[in-house]
């Protein structure tokens, strides 16, 4: 094989693996598996800009335009590669640079967290990497790009503004795919005719059983008393749970926070447990649903397929994360008392919801 083919191979293998990456970060992953994806740019972009960006100390201000820029030069870089505008002096030194910080990154990350667990983000959802893997496929990129220039020929006519047309056509481009749009918050109709809540019940209850003490042995026992005695059993010591802008009693009483998306098949299994769980105790934690607004239309067949329609708010993407927690996926269950966080379920894996172990909590089995 001659040094054009060889070139010419590189360059395609490449330019593949950036383009690659660069659709990876505006897809939710694959639709029904291989080999269909589930293009979805404002969702996909604004998880990279909690999961990857904000954890590097970004702010909400400058992710989403870092998350755009970054996504677009990837698209870029992948069609310069393709094409023979100053390919050896800008292109491929631009390339390496690139994938020389991803390094750098990569490896600090690495060392922090003292292992080599998560998914680094390099492709997104589409293809989970460990941030090891991604690191030596980044070299080897870089060792196949030195190659690449040392076989190159020099640059001879190059248009310059073919090049910069390109970068910031991809770069504009995304801004257009994913426009950037301040945060939002919806309660939903259907908190307008909520039932009574346990919690409300609860508190009857509690005021039945002081009075109740009163009124047996009131020359014996203080009111202060009998309203310690009731705390004592109503739960641990009053806390802030950091939930109440989404709910604002969800410090009182038992209550169970949801964060779920409409369309994700676990996060309606949840729900439909949840449900299961209701009804078999009476006393059962008020339930409360926070929805990312992805997919939002697909909330009428959620609670179709969970069995029951509960009190929820929609909230954008970002915030959604925000409030779920670093390095917490869906579906998230929180079972919370008093404004203590009791248990907290998340994901698929080893935290995944499990409606024993919740029921096993509430009712201390």
């Amino acid at each position: 094989m001659n040094k054009k083919n060889i070139s010419w191979t590189l360059r395609i293998v490449i330019a593949l693996l950036f383009i690659v990456s660069a659709i990876a970060k505006i897809s939710k992953g694959w639709i029904s598996d291989f080999p269909f994806i589930d293009f979805s740019p404002y969702f996909a972009i604004s998880t990279f800009e909690v999961k990857q960006l904000l954890t590097l100390g970004f702010s909400d201000t400058l992710a989403p335009y870092f998350s755009r820029i970054l996504i677009g030069i990837e698209f870029a870089l992948g069609f310069l590669l393709l094409s023979n505008n100053f390919l050896k002096r800008i292109t491929i030194p631009a390339t390496v640079g690139l994938l020389s910080v991803f390094i750098i990154h990569l490896s600090y990350v690495t060392f922090l967290s003292g292992g080599n667990s998560g998914n680094c983000g390099c492709f997104g959802e589409l293809i989970p990497m460990t941030p090891i893997e991604a690191i030596i496929k980044n070299i080897i990129a870089v060792g196949l790009l030195i190659w690449l220039w040392k076989i190159s020929e020099n640059d001879k006519k190059s248009n310059i503004w073919m090049l910069t047309s390109i970068t910031l056509a991809c770069i504009l481009g995304l801004f257009m795919l994913a426009p950037m749009k301040a945060s939002s918050t919806s309660l939903s109709n259907s908190t307008d005719n909520i039932n009574i809540s346990t919690d409300s019940i609860s508190k009857l209850t509690d005021s039945v059983k002081i009075e109740e003490i009163k009124t047996i042995d009131s020359s014996k026992i203080k009111v202060e008393e009998a309203v310690e005695e009731v705390k004592k059993e109503v739960g641990p010591k009053q806390a802030i749970s950091g939930y109440a802008d989404l709910y604002s009693d969800i410090d009182k009483g038992q209550k169970i926070l949801c964060f779920f998306v409409p369309g994700c098949e676990h996060c309606r299994d949840a729900a439909k447990d949840i449900n299961a769980l209701q009804k078999k105790h009476k006393d059962f934690p008020e339930v409360q649903i926070v929805f990312m607004d992805e997919e939002a239309e697909k909330i009428p067949d959620f609670f179709k397929y969970a069995g029951k329609q509960f009190p929820h708010k929609v909230i954008d993407i970002i915030p959604f994360w925000t409030k779920l927690g670093t390095g917490k996926d869906t579906p998230g269950v929180v079972y919370l008392h008093n404004g203590n966080v009791i248990k907290f379920f998340d994901g698929i894996s080893e935290k995944a919801f499990n409606s024993k172990a919740l029921e096993k909590v509430i009712y201390k089995k």
